[in-house]
């Protein structure tokens, strides 16, 4: 069946097929927070991350949460760490 306007069945829309990168748009912006955290400011940008990270995970159900997830973990612990070492 059609409709008046066209030949497009009755039903059906056209949604444009999402690419890979822009859904994965949260555990891409988490893991580069997370790296950044292993280095610069871990409380502030690893913990960053992993929030968007467990948003990516539960909220978005995006592919790329898990390793967002650990790299933001990563990039929060381990920053800790080299920040203690350094300044010890």
């Amino acid at each position: 069946m059609t409709t008046q306007y066209g030949n497009q069945p009755v039903g059906q829309h056209n949604v444009p097929a999402k690419s890979g990168a822009s859904e994965n748009v949260l555990s891409i912006i988490a893991i580069v927070l997370g790296a950044i955290g292993l280095l610069f400011l871990p409380i502030v940008f690893g913990l960053g991350g992993l929030i968007l990270a467990l948003i990516a995970k539960f909220a978005r159900h995006e592919r790329l949460s898990t390793i967002a997830l650990i790299v933001g973990a990563v990039g929060l612990i381990g920053g800790m760490i080299l920040g203690a070492i350094a300044a010890s």
